[in-house]
């Protein structure tokens, strides 16, 4: 069995795939990317605290976790982009889902702060998932 890993490890097209995301994930474009990915995700989580409705628990709690899982995700771009590059669309549905939270959860505040606050960092997240796919289908070159 150990034999056959190996062998498709070893076969010419991975080999060339591989080659291609990590020539993709080293060009600056795909750092900066995955740098302000980590940073919207973490300030998605934090933007409670900072903006002042942490007194809203479930517009919190939503923040909270999908900052979290954007930040996760954010990683994962960094330390393998050849195996994750494939879900920038999560990063953008979590942008997505940050600009319809304060109207789509119930007992979210609507007032000003938090929903400029998700609707900014929500269309940062949807243009970083974009650029995350855009990057991972760039042609070899």
């Amino acid at each position: 069995m150990a034999t056959q890993s190996s062998g498709i490890e070893q076969h010419p097209d991975l080999v060339a795939l591989r080659e291609h995301y990590a020539q993709a994930s080293a060009r600056p474009s795909a750092q900066a990317t995955e740098g302000l990915s980590l940073l919207t995700g973490l300030y998605l989580a934090i933007s409670p605290w900072v903006v002042g409705f942490y007194d809203a628990p479930t517009l919190t709690i939503s923040d909270l976790v999908t900052g979290l899982a954007l930040a996760v995700l954010a990683l994962g771009f960094g330390s393998a982009y050849e195996r994750t590059y494939g879900m920038g669309w999560v990063a953008a549905a979590i942008g997505v889902w940050a600009i319809v939270g304060p109207w789509a959860i119930t007992g979210a505040p609507d007032t000003g702060g938090p929903v400029v606050s998700n609707v900014i960092t929500g269309g940062v997240a949807v243009v970083l998932g974009l650029v995350t796919i855009g990057l991972g289908r760039m042609r070899r070159g």
